[in-house]
């Protein structure tokens, strides 16, 4: 199954850049970063997985023209997204509220 959530932002800087340069991600919220693409390419991209006992992995990718983050929740046959995406709309609100505009989420 195959959840994605839309976050709308304002200004400028890549909200995924802000999210994987945050310290507090792994220490406080419980996400451990995995890998990013290179910088300086268009729709750059990261992934995040959960440190707690939490199954699925989170792709995000980052639209600047729109200001838009597309955040792909995957997991595997029989496993619910529901705890790992409750856990990353905590941490963008709790991190990211003043640049958020509207969350979307949408199953696939």
């Amino acid at each position: 199954m195959q959840t994605v959530i839309q976050v709308i932002a304002t200004g400028r800087e890549s909200l995924r850049a802000k999210i994987m340069s945050d310290p507090q991600l792994e220490q406080k919220f419980g996400f451990i970063k995995i890998w990013a693409k290179q910088p300086g390419r268009p729709h750059g991209w990261a992934k995040i997985h959960s440190a707690r006992d939490v199954s699925g992995a989170i792709n995000l990718e980052w639209h600047a023209r729109s200001r838009t983050l597309i955040c792909r929740v995957v997991t595997k046959l029989g496993n619910k997204p529901n705890s790992i995406i409750g856990d990353f709309v905590v941490y963008l609100l709790a991190r990211h509220q003043s640049r958020i505009l509207a969350i979307h989420i949408m199953r696939r």
